[in-house]
């Protein structure tokens, strides 16, 4: 460790950089930050020389279900519908719930070491298969409570929730305290039969005091456009709850008055968003033999200039979706950095994987007096330095403590794929 950290309740951390670039000294005591002073004002402690302290991160979009099948499942040409159809056939061969439960575990603990503090998942809702998969969630989010707080969403086709099928996955998320999701594609064009369906999935949610957190627009199609819809029906409806979209790839494609009319309705709606740029990069545009011609991520400058609350997040890891991934939300960071030019200056960004996504969850995420000691400290001084090296020695404190960062061994999952 390149910092010894007191194995104490009460010390000081002399001379940290935050986020914003200011130093300031910081005292924990009782597992909180009892005082955050200009730096110099503390005469003991450990001097960080600089060495930036970050609150931990909150990946407010992830697929722990799905999480590292791709050793036995990889997807053979890379594209979308490659990843569905290895997924399905996983699904359907492998999921057991000890499968599961393992393969969620371990990604909690990837995530736990690098310094992630809260969790948002989806869960593939398709019956009866479903009530497995959110029993697993269920006990997973009880034994990790304290270390990582956990939520999870549904996620199914919209049309899934027709008839008495969409009752029962209502019901299923309710009973497990899960936020509704689906998924909402329209590369035909908008039809009226959408519009009444998705009409019933808001008062399904209503009806169960459900948030809502939607797969929007996730194609190349700019004619797909249906967060405008989504947003109408919140507006119309005045959904109370909290409504999170996801992806909302194609807004990037459409043209200019497509686009405004877009962002005015989703902030009219109080709709916030989260991208996921290195999973779509991975799976937008791409073709055989073919260089990709866009970078698949939604307008996140132009969303948060219209007072529109943009996170990032992580997404899929090693599956079909996604093949690579660490469950590192500051990898996740220095990706939408550099794929959305997230700098020049990087600014309030940072809020990005920690803030904006804690306040999506009912949570926080700040450093501040009287709040958790839950610090991720980089040996890097400032931004661009954070984001040109990995910064694998970083130290994350839990409650003033710090924690083992050593990442679970790969092989530990074997078993799974013999």
């Amino acid at each position: 460790m390149w910092t010894m950290i007191p194995d104490a309740s009460d010390y000081w951390l002399r001379n940290a950089s935050l986020a914003d670039g200011t130093r300031a000294d910081l005292c924990i005591r009782d597992g909180l930050i009892a005082s955050l002073a200009p730096a110099g004002t503390a005469e003991e402690g450990p001097d960080l020389r600089g060495a930036m302290a970050l609150p931990c991160f909150v990946d407010v979009h992830t697929h722990l279900d799905k999480g590292h099948i791709w050793p036995r499942s990889p997807n053979p040409d890379g594209t979308f519908a490659g990843a569905l159809a290895a997924v399905m056939g996983d699904r359907e061969k492998s999921w057991s719930a000890d499968d599961m439960e393992a393969r969620f575990a371990f990604g909690l603990r990837c995530a736990y070491a690098h310094g992630t503090g809260a969790i948002r998942t989806h869960l593939d809702t398709y019956l009866p298969h479903a009530r497995e998969s959110w029993a697993v969630f269920s006990r997973l989010r009880d034994a990790w409570s304290g270390r990582i707080a956990l939520q999870a969403v549904s996620i199914c086709p919209i049309e899934r929730f027709a008839g008495d099928e969409g009752e029962a996955i209502a019901d299923l998320v309710a009973e497990h305290g899960g936020i509704l999701g689906f998924v909402t594609r329209a590369e035909g064009g908008i039809t009226q039969e959408f519009e009444q369906l998705l009409d019933r999935c808001f008062a399904l949610a209503e009806a169960r005091g459900l948030d809502l957190d939607l797969h929007v627009d996730e194609n190349d199609a700019a004619e797909a456009a249906t967060l405008p819809v989504v947003a109408r029906t919140a507006i119309r409806r005045r959904f109370k709850g909290h409504l999170q979209v996801g992806h909302v790839c194609s807004l990037a494609l459409q043209n200019d008055a497509a686009i405004a009319e877009t962002i005015r309705l989703v902030a009219e709606a109080g709709i916030s968003v989260v991208s996921l740029p290195m999973c779509n990069m991975y799976l937008q545009s791409r073709g055989a033999r073919r260089t990709p011609r866009w970078r698949g991520v939604t307008l996140l400058h132009e969303l948060a200039a219209a007072g529109v609350p943009v996170s990032v997040a992580s997404d899929n890891c090693r599956d079909p979706f996604y093949a690579y991934g660490d469950h590192d939300m500051l990898e996740v960071f220095r990706e939408a950095v550099r794929i959305a030019h997230l700098d020049h200056p990087i600014g309030r960004w940072p809020d990005a994987v920690a803030a904006t996504p804690a306040r999506v969850m009912g949570r926080e995420a700040a450093i501040r007096e009287g709040g958790p000691a839950d610090l991720v400290i980089l040996r890097a001084r400032a931004w661009h330095e954070a984001l040109s090296r990995q910064q694998g020695d970083r130290i994350v404190l839990r409650a003033g403590r710090t924690i083992d960062t050593a990442l679970p061994d790969y092989a530990e999952l074997d078993r799974l794929f013999a």
